[in-house]
């Protein structure tokens, strides 16, 4: 993942709601939906990109009645910084875990690792 992407990530309101709404109490995506107010299909949408990207995790799986699947899911994302300096941008994000991860981007639209 490069820095902008990163940061686009964590400015988005959606995926924000998601991610702060999840951080203490695994919800469902209906429950993010009637609770963040987020429209239910760009709700999975951005489940979907989340997990994708690891900053979600699916908790729980529960069977309805009807035969639904509910799945629950969990921040692991804990703190996100996006810096600008001296001609390179900076993303890190710090998971639950413990864990963090560093993305850079120079001037020039490079990577660096």
């Amino acid at each position: 993942m490069q820095a902008l992407e990163a940061s686009r990530i964590i400015t988005d309101e959606y995926s924000a709601k998601i991610l702060l709404a999840t951080l203490e109490n695994p919800k469902t995506a209906v429950e993010l939906n009637r609770e963040m107010d987020i429209p239910i299909a760009a709700c999975y949408r951005r489940i979907r990109a989340l997990e994708k990207q690891g900053l979600l995790r699916c908790v729980e799986v529960r069977s309805t009645f009807e035969g639904k699947h509910i799945a629950t899911y969990e921040s692991i994302l804990k703190r996100a910084s996006v810096f600008l300096e001296n001609g390179t941008i900076k993303t890190r994000f710090e998971m639950v875990s413990g864990e963090s991860e560093d993305f850079f981007m120079d001037w020039h639209g490079q990577s660096k690792e």
